[in-house]
């Protein structure tokens, strides 16, 4: 059996550049990613608690009912059994109102307003951590959100932004259950994808949130 760290990366809800997205995860040489969407994940019992770290990409607003077998699946197996996860850039704002999302990304209102092709500067707020080795502060044009700052529970910011069309905190790391969580503001399209910096934080992340590192 492969030791490469394997990714269920959902997506969903949300246009995505599709073959500039999977390139760039085929540049994570270590890494078996596996895009499918939330539906997919949910309903395949055999494999979903297999993967390493389950990265979220999708945009799901709609809040889901009691016997749904993706409400089932995110409350209950869900960060049970040592996987990691990651919310990237729109994958934090999804089921607005609804606790576990509130719980797994640590932003209790995630209404937010988004701001296309902004030229950010980025600081490393805490360099010694695993996500940000190699990387120093950077600039890179990307999508930005203005919503509220992670303020739910235990959360430890990275990266941060004085960017006036964004919220402050870009990348966070926290606890949902026996889960390490990464989120991630950045990454809106192949700008973010093929920026060498973004590259390192997020595949950092992924090793980081596999407890490879």
């Amino acid at each position: 059996m492969s030791d490469k760290i394997k990714v269920a990366v959902v997506t969903e809800f949300h246009p995505v550049d599709m073959i500039n997205f999977h390139q760039m995860l085929w540049k994570f040489d270590d890494c078996e990613c596996y895009v499918q969407s939330m539906d997919m994940l949910a309903n395949d019992p055999d494999n979903n608690q297999k993967y390493d770290v389950v990265m979220f990409y999708n945009l799901s607003i709609p809040l889901l009912e009691d016997g749904n077998v993706i409400k089932a699946y995110l409350e209950n197996v869900l960060g049970k059994n040592g996987q990691g996860v990651i919310l990237l850039h729109h994958g934090i704002c999804c089921y607005h109102g609804w606790d576990v999302w509130k719980e797994l990304s640590g932003v209790a209102d995630r209404r937010f307003k988004y701001h296309w092709d902004q030229i950010v500067d980025y600081k490393m707020e805490l360099p010694e951590h695993p996500i940000l080795a190699g990387v120093s502060d950077f600039t890179m044009q990307d999508e930005t959100y203005t919503m509220s700052e992670p303020d739910y529970g235990e959360n430890t910011v990275l990266i941060t932004t004085e960017h006036p069309n964004s919220m402050k905190t870009i990348a966070w790391v926290r606890k949902y259950g026996d889960a390490r969580v990464f989120c991630y503001e950045s990454g809106h399209d192949n700008k973010a994808y093929t920026n060498e910096n973004f590259l390192k934080v997020l595949h950092n992340a992924i090793r980081w949130c596999a407890k490879r590192v």
